[in-house]
């Protein structure tokens, strides 16, 4: 057995995190330190080896043939350890952990999830809210759930179609105005180019807005669509509910978008549930029925009007 005294494991990790980016400024952003600790560390770990792992100038650090030799070692090394640990949070029956949008996990996700507990008593989902780029290096989800083109990896469950939504009052106070590009939009800070990218190709593009008022999240922004503040750009799968309730119409119907919702897994999780919830996510969203299609006015998406303005 090798002398396991020799183990400086904060020393290992640093060179293993230097070995894999090559820059000092990155590995020490990794770890959260300064560029002098990572510094630091491998000058105690060559102390102790009698080895030198890295040459060159402070400016250009590079590894030895035996410094590269043993950041690949200790790279397999702490991969295995997360697997380990992995496996253990799986066998103590921690909650599936999915990175989710976090409108769509309040008015498609959550709203579907007690038909999954039904089907898989066993598997808890815990979901937390994001819509940053996935980052699994931490291991702190084994999912995620964003919006994107199909890509190998991913998997693709529901299609996304969006249009312009707004009140039933805010409609009819605006009958007369054809071009719904100026009525005043609402959008999203996160998604600021919606509107653009919903009316190319359409007799909207290009069309000024009277005004425009920006939210920090989408929710907020369908609420205040809802409230009659004006007409927003709104996906199929966070808006049906509320046509169908007679809370929002959609005066020009929904385009396809060549993006889909998709289920990104974490390579490395080793959740039992996970497989299910994929399997379960795929079901749903071939069961979510689509917007009606397009009218015959020139492929036009015909008017999507709600029970309670047919009624008036």
């Amino acid at each position: 057995m090798s002398d396991r005294r020799q183990l400086h494991l904060y020393a290992l990790r640093a060179f293993e995190v230097f070995g894999r980016h090559k820059r000092m400024v990155a590995a020490a952003a990794e770890l959260n330190v300064t560029h002098g600790a990572i510094s630091r560390h491998i000058r105690l770990l060559q102390d102790v080896l009698g080895v030198a792992l890295v040459e060159g100038p402070k400016a250009g650090l590079r590894l030895t043939p035996a410094g590269a030799k043993l950041a690949a070692s200790l790279s397999r090394a702490f991969d295995d350890i997360g697997d380990a640990l992995t496996v253990v949070r799986a066998t103590d029956e921690q909650g599936l952990r999915v990175s989710c949008l976090g409108t769509f996990a309040m008015r498609w996700l959550i709203p579907r999830l007690p038909r999954f507990y039904q089907a898989h008593p066993g598997v808890s989902v815990v979901i937390s809210e994001s819509f940053a780029p996935v980052d699994f290096q931490s291991g702190e989800h084994d999912a995620a759930i964003r919006m994107g083109v199909r890509l190998p990896g991913c998997t693709a469950f529901l299609e996304e179609w969006h249009g312009p939504v707004a009140s039933a009052d805010f409609i009819a106070a605006r009958a007369e105005e054809a071009l719904i590009g100026t009525w005043p939009r609402l959008s999203t800070k996160t998604y600021p180019g919606a509107w653009d990218e919903w009316a190319t190709g359409t007799d909207q593009q290009g069309i000024a807005p009277g005004s425009e008022t920006f939210f920090d999240h989408t929710y907020y922004m369908l609420a205040a669509a809802n409230a009659g503040l004006g007409a927003a750009i709104g996906t199929w799968a966070l808006v049906q509910p509320d046509i169908q309730a007679g809370h929002l119409e959609a005066p020009r119907g929904f385009r396809r978008t060549p993006t889909d919702y998709l289920l990104i897994r974490n390579p490395r999780s080793k959740h039992s549930g996970l497989a299910a919830f994929e399997a379960w996510l795929l079901q749903e969203g071939a069961a979510f029925q689509p917007p009606p299609g397009p009218g015959p006015e020139e492929g036009r998406p015909q008017m999507l009007i709600s029970d309670r303005a047919k009624r008036r």
